[in-house]
């Protein structure tokens, strides 16, 4: 029993040194971005998620017939979406997408 009991502790601790790193991840995140709360947008931050936008194919496509082209493509949009993920989603759903797990485990 004390056995099983810390190995619970054990991957209680894990889990929960995982939770924090992601919350540090996102407040840097959202430092980065200017979506802390602590300040509004400045015109730079606005620009530089508008280009992100452009630039990594946010709201487009990514076929082209090439592969090599298709897979580059595909790598920029991966970018744009986990900086929107760290942005943008709270920190319960942002775990449970990152994770697989819900918060309760």
């Amino acid at each position: 029993m004390a056995e099983d009991e810390s190995h619970q502790l054990k991957a209680e601790r894990e889990l929960k040194r995982e939770k924090l790193f992601l919350l540090d991840r996102q407040r840097a995140y959202r430092k980065v971005f200017a979506l802390d709360g602590s300040e509004s947008q400045t015109n730079a931050v606005k620009l530089v998620l508008k280009d992100l936008t452009r630039f990594c194919r946010a709201n487009e496509s990514c076929f082209d017939s090439d592969p090599r082209i298709h897979a580059a493509l595909e790598g920029r949009r991966e970018v744009y979406l986990r900086i929107k993920q760290h942005t943008d989603l709270d920190q319960q759903t942002l775990w449970e997408t990152l994770s697989g797990r819900t918060t309760d485990g």
